[in-house]
């Protein structure tokens, strides 16, 4: 059975045509629109349009950025272990038979520490503005990064309010390690020790990790508004 229709038409947005007895009453709009009488796809329809006009001022606001009294930032990096590299964590290096395989000195974590403090900033990560394809970052000191994302902290008017990393590999054991490392990532943040946390764990000997094939680290940072 064919179902009845009539026509709302909009000759411009204060203009409105005749409309016929049953049809709904809608905001003008520069567009003709065709609603059903005797169905309640009508409703739908009013419901679509509403939500497409509504959806643009919606997308601005969040586009706009605010000024937050505290951001937080997660970042995570894994290296693969070879032999014949230097194990270098938090600027330290550390003996072992194996070392991190990268572009450059493979610093899981400071690597991981840049993207945390990237991410509450709501920057790009550390491969989009160091990129492994530019000669001039092969065999680079990560310390060189962890300076240039502390400069952008700054700049934006934050501070670090707390860090707390998780390392995860087999071997060595980083026990020996541990305070040289933290007081070392204190110093390139310019942080107090009592707000950067480190902690170290095994992977059960499960999986690439497990097997002393690769590092990985896990990093939480809450900055602070000065």
């Amino acid at each position: 059975m064919a179902m009845a229709t009539s026509s709302i038409c909009f000759s411009t947005p204060k203009t409105l045509s005749k409309r016929q007895p049953g049809a709904c009453k809608l905001q003008s709009l520069p567009f003709s629109v065709k609603i059903p009488t005797r169905s309640s796809s009508s409703t739908a329809v009013v419901a679509a349009a509403s939500s497409a006009i509504e959806a643009e001022p919606q997308t601005k606001a969040a586009a706009s950025a605010k000024v937050l009294p505290f951001r937080v930032g997660h970042g995570f990096d894994l290296h693969r272990l070879e032999p014949g590299y230097p194990l270098i964590i938090g600027g330290i290096n550390i003996p072992h038979d194996r070392g991190c395989e990268a572009h450059s000195d493979g610093d899981v974590l400071l690597h991981c520490v840049v993207d945390a403090i990237l991410g509450a900033l709501g920057l790009p990560d550390i491969g989009q503005i160091f990129p492994d394809t530019d000669p001039k970052w092969k065999g680079a000191a990560s310390s060189v990064f962890m300076k240039e994302a502390v400069r952008l902290m700054h700049e934006a008017g934050y501070e670090l309010g707390n860090l707390d990393a998780t390392l995860i590999l087999q071997r060595p054991k980083l026990s020996p390690h541990k305070e040289a490392i933290r007081s070392n990532l204190c110093e390139l943040i310019g942080a107090d020790p009592s707000v950067v946390n480190l902690k170290a764990k095994t992977h059960e000997k499960v999986d690439s990790l497990g097997e002393n094939r690769s590092i990985a680290a896990h990093t939480v940072v809450l900055l602070m508004k000065k």
